[in-house]
């Protein structure tokens, strides 16, 4: 859900106010017996942009092993020359954000590989049965094994298990020990090269005892002194029970898709003056057919919980947008005497809008996949969602002209990439 910023009260506060000046200027315009002086507005629009020139930013949801589709959607895009400015993620899509933000360009591809490679080595098998039935049964074996042994340079089971151990322990707290992740992020993330800021990196977490959704951003983190580490990103991938909660500064932080699945939120309240172009690549669907059985049930209530806030946080984005442009028109229809008045200087600058082009890429599961999808870190799988990926990515990006598209009046454009590839991506305007 989006959550009003203090620049959004401001807007409503004084949108009243506002509105009541224009109708008392209209007012004595109509009751004055000399005629009424006519104003010129020297201020010109804003000249048309284009989503090509604006700012990249790469938006990456949480999903676990389904998190394979964003890096074949990440090399994708490098060969339609996307190469991101910002990359936000959450869970799995922090790793990702990562690997992609703390390596130069040319080695991004690389070592994102590297990491899937190695994190779909205990399954490296593929299926002897194909169809549906068996492509099942060999995925929730494959997330079953996945769930006993742990994910080499992930995580692996705690021994004893967690209720075994003294209450209060962080050893019983979750089922496994994530401390190999912290020499993974540590030998494939250049943490040096984030915090010098080449990339802007931000991975969403929730306080324990807070229950509040917070962000580390190197961009931030510079302005308070601070440096982006391992530790940040586990945070924002330690989900419960399975993973231990990661301290820092005193804090508890769980998994950020706890709140909030994607970080869109985030990039938005954040930049209100440059243009953006986004793209958000998601890893769960929020259509889906009926279910049939007790897995089916399961897996499409997963669906609907990871992916509607990204729907809502996009539709309510788009309208809060839509708001301040709204506002910004009656201003300018304001007389000139009261154009300076404290009040309207402050709302001019709480409505400083861009314009934001959001292009969703979404994930979509196969017949065969179940709601084990998530942990099933099998190398076959592993596989299918990167060329799936890549796949989404070289469909929708067959029509390009929609880049060079004038967005002049627009405030906030979406485009479903993922359709059936028949017809050019349709933009949904507001």
């Amino acid at each position: 859900m989006h959550h009003p910023t203090r620049d959004d009260f401001s807007v409503m506060c004084w949108l009243g106010r506002l509105i009541d000046a224009i109708a008392k200027s209209r007012h004595a315009a109509l009751v004055s017996s000399c005629p009424p002086m006519v104003m010129t507005d020297i201020s010109s629009p804003a000249p048309a942009t284009s989503p090509v020139k604006a700012q990249r930013v790469l938006v990456l949801q949480g999903g676990g092993a389904l998190g394979s589709y964003q890096a074949g959607a990440y090399q994708a895009l490098c060969h339609h020359d996307f190469e991101p400015e910002w990359v936000a993620g959450i869970s799995i899509g922090a790793i990702n954000a990562a690997i992609i933000a703390g390596n130069d360009p040319q080695t991004r591809v690389a070592r994102l590989k590297e990491f899937w490679e190695m994190v779909s080595a205990p399954v490296p098998w593929n299926p002897i049965v194909r169809d549906d039935y068996g492509r099942t049964a060999f995925n929730d074996a494959s997330a079953a094994l996945i769930a006993t042994f742990g994910v080499p340079g992930f995580f692996t089971p705690r021994i004893p298990p967690a209720p075994l151990w003294p209450q209060g322990s962080p050893q019983s707290q979750s089922y496994y020990d994530t401390a190999p992740l912290r020499k993974t992020l540590e030998r494939l993330v250049d943490f040096d090269r984030i915090n010098d800021l080449k990339t802007r990196l931000s991975v969403g977490a929730v306080g324990v005892t807070s229950g509040n959704l917070s962000y580390f951003d190197n961009i931030e983190f510079s302005r308070l002194g601070k440096k982006i580490g391992p530790e940040h990103i586990m945070a924002s991938g330690a989900l419960p029970p399975g993973f231990p909660s990661i301290e820092i500064e005193g804090e508890h932080y769980w998994d950020g898709g706890i709140a909030s699945n994607t970080p869109l939120d985030y990039v938005l309240d954040e930049e209100v003056g440059k243009d953006l172009l986004i793209f958000q690549i998601d890893l769960f669907s929020a259509r889906g057919p009926l279910p049939t059985s007790l897995l089916g049930a399961a897996e499409r209530e997963k669906d609907i919980r990871y992916s509607s806030r990204t729907r809502m946080n996009t539709d309510k984005n788009r309208q809060l947008h839509n708001a301040r442009k709204a506002v910004r028109a009656l201003i300018e229809k304001l007389p000139e005497d009261l154009k300076d008045d404290p009040s309207v200087v402050h709302l001019r600058e709480a409505t400083r809008q861009n314009t934001v082009t959001v292009v969703h890429l979404i994930y979509r599961s196969k017949n065969y996949e179940s709601s084990s999808k998530d942990y099933d870190f099998s190398h076959v799988g592993m596989v299918e969602h990167w060329e799936a990926g890549v796949r989404d990515v070289h469909l929708s990006m067959r029509h390009e002209d929609w880049l060079e598209r004038p967005q002049s009046g627009e405030t906030m454009t979406t485009y479903d990439l993922t359709g059936d590839g028949t017809n050019p991506p349709g933009g949904k305007k507001e």
